[in-house]
């Protein structure tokens, strides 16, 4: 059955001709390319028939052909090969059987956000909590999921794992850069049976730039406030020889700003505004399409990313938030954050008969990172002096650097590595009136992380403050690994207008870690070793009322591993949810696309951790039950012939309760869950928050202007309004950011963008965690251009 593509606007829709773009923005490329409104070209052979199916798209009666995930044409699938996707197209969302959302180029780079966190702002179920301002940083939370560090989610890119250790360490601090994207793929109620080892929180895959058919040449740059540049230049092609078909894609991004905040002078340092960061990602990618009888697929690909960040973990007192709200303490002057990661694979996709296709992939990423941050002012945590300013007066002094006291500062140094094969198949069959395709697939993964870290001195008592070095390991000196099997099967079944998809997964994990003196000798201290495993079964439902409105449920177990340390010493379980959901869907012939869904799910065994809060623990511990219920709602509506424009309309909304049913069953302390008694509200999860977008669209122009709302949270479970023995307490002030974008295209090939981010300039503070409350992004201008050159369509043969 075909559905009308999931019209979600301007906000979430490509620009691209070739992906189905809205209609207004199909009529601005057509528009471009046949030279109208002053643009000048004469037609191309090819760019005539481009013209010509753009106004086939436009009137609803296009022919055009698929586009898979790199780009290339698919007219006849058995011919044609593309990898397993997670979700796979805007299109694809509307027969999901269980909530989804896909978000695409636009939704992306036309709003020139770097921050994730904006980026996700719009998705209904989705919650983020700040850390940085820019989005290097994200704490994403699906569904009152914990989202401290993303470590209750499964992160993919490219549909492979990229967490740099998801087993040993899920709460390691990295995210794939969303700006860098060309979509987003985003699973709430569906996920839990062929992703893992993290559901309770969902699944995101993104999706790196595709491979382009033809010989393309891309570069977009934007330069905004506070020094700000983002950049992205990618060439591609596709060659066909007696060899078969080979397609390539080389890109760079890079991006930097100087940031804005403040660090104090004091003690013969000047004050400085380098707040800021460095970011550089070069990438390759591959396919290769031999001639042979059976149709197969080779692709590959290999990405670098490498960032220096002027980032700390240290917030402000409550009165320097009110007053000073973007600057930091003298003694964060060293705060900084470096980081590498490598990640590669090689795929394999093969359809040895018409109802069976198979993958077979290998990856291996490596990560490393030290963050070097002050921990301790005057012997004091950070987290209490903040909260208590003048009872630890002398301690704040230190972190002023305005006393004699010494401040620690330690070099958290780690480095991971991950790797492993997953095979994939989908098998597709009838049994009498009964349609089956069944996915059934297995992974075999090892990941570790070694930490070696180092407990500096910041010297304050002379004219100026100075460092003496500490010895390796002594900040913390262990390494733990974690070996994991997982296989699953899912066999979706249609009889009618009745899909139904009963599915299980099966996880067992071989652990290890060893504790190590703290010194540079690695005498070990503490061995252990065990496994662990589980199950989670789920089934998911669609029923097709009519052509354009679809039921959609399920009820799926989620699940969470433990890090090997925090099983074999602390005996921290697998966190285990219940998760049920319900929902309606509704594509109207005249653009109206709708949603809603009620989900409810059930924590049986809620971890929560002490990551990210500097701790040389940094454990979990269990912390009983917590239920979670709530309704999400989108629509989206493009008002045509408004005059020559369209004004796309987007608005989406989410109400969730999320309460502790029981407290913590062990432990607390600075665990972000103590101190919750039955009732509490979870942190950080906020009972509302909504979007709204709207815009104009003329034929080489555009405005779009979007508003996304939360409600207030809470720093930790004991629900306090305001800090009491630590600055993690407190409320979280929700409120409104307006963002507004604009662009012009010049011609058929260059286009202009500006726009403004937090429009109204809100002050609102993103986090209390790890050392206190920081603001975030205050108000931001950008502007920049975009060009997109394709040979053929200039009417240049490159085969001459």
């Amino acid at each position: 059955m075909k559905h009308d593509r999931l019209n979600l606007t301007s906000f979430f829709e490509s620009q691209n001709a070739r992906q189905s773009a809205p209609i207004g923005v199909l009529a601005l490329m057509a528009l471009a390319i046949s030279g109208g409104s002053g643009f000048g070209q004469d037609l191309t052979a090819e760019e005539a028939a481009f013209v010509a199916e753009i106004e086939r798209e436009a009137a609803g009666t296009s022919s055009a052909p698929v586009i898979d995930d790199d780009g290339v044409a698919v007219v006849d699938t058995s011919d044609t090969l593309d990898t397993f996707v997670v979700i796979g197209s805007t299109d694809a969302v509307f027969n999901l059987p269980g909530s989804g959302f896909y978000l695409d180029t636009t939704a992306i780079q036309d709003a020139s956000y770097l921050n994730v966190n904006r980026i996700l702002a719009k998705v209904p179920g989705v919650y983020v909590r700040e850390e940085d301002g820019f989005g290097l940083f994200p704490n994403i939370s699906i569904r009152g999921g914990d989202g401290t560090r993303s470590e209750k989610l499964t992160i993919m890119e490219d549909g492979i794992l990229t967490a740099p250790a998801p087993y040993a360490a899920p709460s390691a601090y990295y995210s794939p850069n969303a700006a860098r994207m060309s979509g987003i793929e985003i699973l709430k109620g569906s996920s839990q049976v062929r992703y893992g080892p993290h559901t309770t929180g969902g699944v995101i895959n993104y999706l790196s730039t595709p491979i382009p058919e033809d010989m393309k040449v891309f570069f977009r740059t934007t330069y905004g406030s506070d020094n700000t540049v983002l950049s992205q230049a990618n060439v591609g092609d596709v060659i066909e020889g007696d060899f078969g078909r080979f397609g390539y894609l080389a890109e760079l991004w890079w991006s930097r700003s100087d940031g804005f905040r403040t660090i104090d002078g004091a003690r013969g340092l000047p004050a400085s505004d380098k707040t800021g960061f460095n970011l550089i990602e070069p990438m390759f990618k591959f396919f290769w399409e031999p001639n042979s009888d059976m149709p197969m697929r080779f692709e590959g690909k290999y990405g670098y990313t490498e960032l220096d960040a002027d980032e700390t973990y240290t917030g402000l007192t409550e009165a320097d938030l009110i007053r000073t709200p973007y600057r930091r303490y003298a003694g964060t002057y060293l705060d900084n954050i470096s980081t590498e990661h490598h990640r590669s694979y090689l795929k394999w996709i093969a359809e040895p008969g018409d109802d069976l296709t198979v993958e077979v992939a290998g990856y291996y990423n490596k990560f490393a990172r030290n963050w070097y941050k002050i921990r301790k002012a005057g012997g004091e945590s950070l987290h209490t002096i903040l909260a208590n300013p003048v009872r630890f007066s002398d301690a704040f002094d230190n972190l002023r650097l305005m006393g004699r006291g010494d401040l620690d500062i330690r070099a958290n140094a780690r480095t991971y590595e991950a790797y492993g094969v997953h095979a994939i198949a989908d098998y597709r069959f009838e049994t009498g009136e009964v349609a089956h395709v069944v996915n059934v697939g297995g992974r075999y993964h090892t990941d570790y992380i070694r930490r070696r870290q180092r407990d500096d001195k910041i010297v304050v008592g002379g004219s100026a403050p100075f460092v003496t070095r500490g010895k390796d390991g002594s900040g913390g000196n262990r390494f733990q690994l974690a070996k994991a099997t997982s296989v699953w099967i899912e066999d979706e079944m249609t009889v009618g207008r009745l899909s139904v998809k009963p599915g299980v997964r099966y996880e067992t994990v071989d652990m290890e870690y060893t504790d190590y003196r703290s010194d540079s000798t690695d005498t070990p201290t503490a061995f252990a070793e065990g496994s662990t495993d589980i199950f989670a079964p789920g089934v998911g439902l669609t029923f097709d009322l009519t052509d354009r409105q679809t039921l959609f449920g399920g009820v799926y177990k989620g699940i969470s591993a433990p890090s090997p340390r925090n099983h074999l010493r602390s005996g921290v379980d697998w966190e285990e949810s219940i998760g049920y959901e319900l929902g309606a869907r509704h594509n109207g012939e005249n653009g109206l696309y709708a949603e809603v869904a009620g989900f409810l799910t059930d924590f049986e065994n809620l971890t929560g951790t002490a990551a990210g809060l500097g701790l040389d623990g940094a454990g979990s511990s269990n912390a009983g039950e917590a239920e979670v219920y709530g309704v999400e709602a989108l629509a989206s509506y493009d008002i045509h012939d408004v005059g020559a424009s369209t004004i796309p309309l987007f608005a989406s909304a989410t109400y969730t309760n999320a309460t502790l049913k029981s407290a913590l069953s062990e432990g607390g302390g600075d665990n972000v869950l103590a101190g919750g008694v039955p009732g509490a509200a979870l942190p950080y999860v906020p009972e509302w928050k909504a979007a709204i977008g709207t815009g104009i669209e003329g034929d080489r122009w555009g405005i779009d202007v979007t508003a996304t709302y939360v409600s207030d949270t809470f720093g930790t479970a004991a629900n306090l309004h305001s800090p009491d023995t630590t600055s993690r307490q407190g409320k979280i002030d929700g409120g409104v950011v307006v963002d507004l974008g604009a662009h012009f295209q010049v011609s058929p090939r260059v286009k202009l963008i500006g726009g403004i981010h937090n429009l109204l300039d809100e002050q609102l503070t993103g986090s209390r965690i790890p050392e206190g409350p920081r603001i975030g992004a205050p108000r931001t201008y950008f502007v920049g251009f975009e060009i997109e050159w394709e040979p053929s369509q200039a009417g240049i043969d490159l085969e001459k």
